[in-house]
């Protein structure tokens, strides 16, 4: 499929200190746009970024039939511009289109259309140390007739907006609440699937912690609640007694891209990686025996987020002193070098754009 490219007349220009800019909230001249009928996707365009005319019975707003993705484009110290792991975002959202009944769409014409886009907005990718182009495409059912179903017709389209360093003054632990009444998703739900609905049941909790001088959320399954799950809008990981230790992807969990990558990184290094359930007595224990060595959580935005204090049935326990513990900076250290071009990729994980 040809992608058919409308330039803006008044193109815009990268703020001054994206370094510090609010995530999110600056965006480029264009939008990568495809639409879905009849069984196929066809009229592929990159075309100024505008508002969409959609109908009010359209399912999306009524049953939230959306998914998206996250990822970024990095610019290396010669100049490249480059995507870390896109097929790997490409593989989830297929997957998350097949759970929230969206039709999958050809992996490798959404990769050209993430490559031809970057290219098309190329001035837009900042140079700054830790700054990046950050890519959301975003799937939607635009039917327009009410009632629960599988989408007859969708659009894909894609974003972009410069972001800066989520650590401009260096890494910093953060704070977290075990979050005991709410849940974010259930085994045979959508937790694996990356959509809206998952980040929305988060808000009630995510604003709770908050009152309480919390950065975020520890999630516990929904079932025994007891088990430990996701931080936040990130995968999590301990190091318990040399040992890290991650929840194992039961179907109410992300599969972390970035999660995959620190897995594969500490076996490299040596380091033990087991995979499977965590009660929240367990790391507590771990935590009060000072066993609990380090914490973090992984994901796109951050890499990593280590955890400095972890508060659970009315205590607060300190981690490493309240410190970036080694690990966690080794990991933010390697995959920020393998993304921005400073350290050889030896896992084909880069995609170079131009």
């Amino acid at each position: 499929m040809d992608i058919r490219i409308t330039r803006t007349d008044t193109p815009g220009s990268l703020p001054e200190d994206v370094l510090h800019v609010r995530f999110g909230v600056n965006f480029t001249d264009h939008m990568f746009v495809v639409d879905y009928t009849l069984g196929q996707w066809h009229d592929a365009r990159i075309e100024p970024l505008s508002c969409f005319q959609m109908h009010p019975a359209c399912a999306v707003f009524h049953y939230g039939t959306e998914i998206f993705e996250g990822l970024k484009a990095y610019r290396t110290p010669g100049g490249e511009i480059q995507l870390f792991r896109p097929r790997d975002n490409i593989a989830r959202l297929n997957n998350s289109a097949e759970r929230m009944g969206l039709p999958r769409i050809d992996p490798d014409f959404l990769l050209e259309a993430l490559r031809t886009f970057v290219e098309v907005e190329e001035h837009w990718v900042p140079s700054q140390p830790g700054t990046s182009l950050y890519l959301r495409p975003v799937m939607i059912c635009t039917d327009v007739h009410l009632g629960v179903h599988g989408a007859e017709n969708a659009m894909l389209y894609i974003i972009a907006s410069p972001v800066g360093s989520y650590y401009p003054n260096g890494l910093e632990p953060v704070r977290i609440m075990i979050e005991q009444e709410d849940v974010r998703a259930v085994r045979g739900g959508t937790g694996y699937a990356k959509c809206g609905g998952n980040y929305a049941a988060s808000n009630r909790a995510t604003v709770k912690a908050a009152k309480l001088g919390y950065d975020q959320v520890l999630w516990l399954d929904g079932v025994e609640r007891k088990y430990i799950e996701e931080v936040g809008a990130m995968n999590v990981m301990f190091k318990i007694g040399g040992r890290v230790i991650t929840p194992s992807l039961t179907g109410s969990i992300l599969p972390g891209i970035t999660r995959s990558t620190c897995i594969t990184l500490l076996r490299e290094q040596g380091i033990i990686v087991e995979e499977r359930r965590l009660s929240v007595e367990e790391l507590t224990a771990a935590a009060e025996d000072g066993t609990l060595e380090e914490a973090w959580g992984c994901g796109t935005a951050a890499v990593i987020s280590p955890i400095g204090v972890l508060a659970y049935g009315g205590r607060e326990h300190r981690i490493g002193g309240g410190k970036i513990g080694p690990v966690s900076r080794m990991l933010y250290e390697q995959i920020t070098s393998i993304q921005y071009g400073r350290a050889a990729d030896l896992h084909g994980w880069i995609c170079p754009v131009k």
